[in-house]
């Protein structure tokens, strides 16, 4: 699964999912692309789920970029901790994923195969997503 290979603090605080995606928002590489519709966080586990039904469904055909990256961490306490005792630990990584962001593209791959793989990894993902491809 994808995480960092080394960050600055250990735990990171919630932040806020206001507001509109900025970079990242446009097709840079490929001819299709998910795009969100949602805001959310992303886990890694749930972008590797995404990866792995796209690879298997163009029977790794074409290119595939994922532009979202699991960079900032979250924190659970225990079953059956009382409150106090300072922030739970690292439970994993996950990838702040705000409207407008396209999260996956691919090339090299018919339309029909395409959008099909795309609507597979978008059950995948905890957002409403949309297809666009490249004028």
């Amino acid at each position: 699964m994808l995480q960092p290979k080394r960050q600055k603090y250990r735990k990171s605080f919630r932040g806020s999912l206001n507001g509109l995606s900025q970079a990242g928002s446009t097709l840079s590489f490929g001819e299709f692309g998910l795009k969100a519709m949602d805001r959310s966080w992303i886990t890694a586990r749930q972008i590797e789920a995404a990866r792995k039904t796209i690879a298997h469904h163009t029977k790794r055909v074409g290119r595939l970029w994922i532009r979202i990256f699991p960079d900032k961490t979250y924190t659970k306490k225990g079953a059956g901790v009382r409150m106090g005792g300072g922030k739970g630990e690292v439970e994993g990584y996950v990838c702040v994923v705000r409207p407008g962001r396209i999260m996956f593209e691919l090339a090299g791959v018919p339309e029909s195969i395409a959008v099909e793989s795309f609507r597979l990894a978008a059950q995948k993902l905890p957002i409403k997503t949309k297809v666009v491809i490249k004028n």
